[in-house]
């Protein structure tokens, strides 16, 4: 199946600078798309029809002036992925008010800012589909992972919410929650060599279960899921939380 509705359509990817949020922007510049591709540093665009620039999620002005620009000297914003995102690893006891804080600046803030900014300009005309990447950390418990999980649970529950309100304009808000991913933030957390099969066989441990798929996701796997949900082949999908895990929550 050709997935549809990319050609010639303006595409907003924050968190373009690498793993996901830079596989998302190959895939929508080659099915057609002219991309706004952003992170705190403008990611390089390799691709064409890619536009550059730096973007500081947690920054609400920035976002809306970025917004009002596209808007003005590239085109109306049609598709919208929300990839930028961090991460703080460390028990409960041990995480700071500031810890807390750049967290959620970035996973929940950055979300509503980008969210809100797009929704304004995408009501009157009445179309566009926006997909927030969270986690499956969203929905499942996890051990000194308790700033990003609850980071996340918010902008998942954020982007069912606005697709509520979005729904009744034509405008679909969806949520593509991975699993281990083979991204820097992932890799950041092995201690050696041996990091992927430990994180694909659980830890019981910690409570942790393993990868029924018996691999970890590559950015382009997460990438394809976005692609499906900004697509017109998911035309009547509205406020779904897509896990793509290889199995590893025991949910759908």
């Amino acid at each position: 199946m050709q997935l549809t509705g990319f050609a010639g359509r303006v595409a907003l990817v924050t968190g373009a600078g690498g793993g996901i949020g830079a596989a998302l922007v190959e895939l929508l510049a080659a099915a057609g798309c002219t991309v706004v591709a952003t992170d705190r540093a403008a990611p390089v665009a390799q691709a064409r029809g890619v536009h550059a620039f730096a973007l500081d999620v947690t920054d609400s002005g920035a976002v809306d002036a970025l917004v009002d620009q596209v808007e003005a000297r590239i085109g109306p914003i049609a598709l919208v992925a929300n990839v930028a995102g961090v991460l703080h690893v460390g028990e409960v006891v041990q995480t700071t008010d500031a810890d807390w804080r750049r967290v959620f600046a970035v996973n929940a803030e950055g979300v509503f800012h980008v969210s809100r900014a797009v929704a304004r300009v995408m009501s009157p005309r009445r179309q566009g589909a926006l997909v927030t990447v969270s986690s499956n950390a969203a929905g499942v418990p996890r051990h000194g992972m308790a700033a990003y999980a609850a980071s996340k649970a918010a902008a998942t529950m954020f982007t069912r919410c606005l697709g509520l309100e979005l729904a009744p304009l034509g405008i679909r808000c969806n949520i593509v929650a991975p699993g281990s991913t083979l991204t820097p933030m992932q890799t950041g957390m092995w201690e050696d060599a041996q990091g992927a099969e430990r994180v694909i066989a659980g830890n019981l441990d910690t409570y942790k279960a393993g990868i029924p798929l018996r691999k970890l996701a590559t950015p382009d796997d997460i990438a394809h899921s976005v692609m499906f949900l900004l697509s017109e082949q998911a035309g009547h999908v509205a406020m779904s939380d897509l896990y793509v895990d290889g199995g590893a929550t025991l949910r759908g």
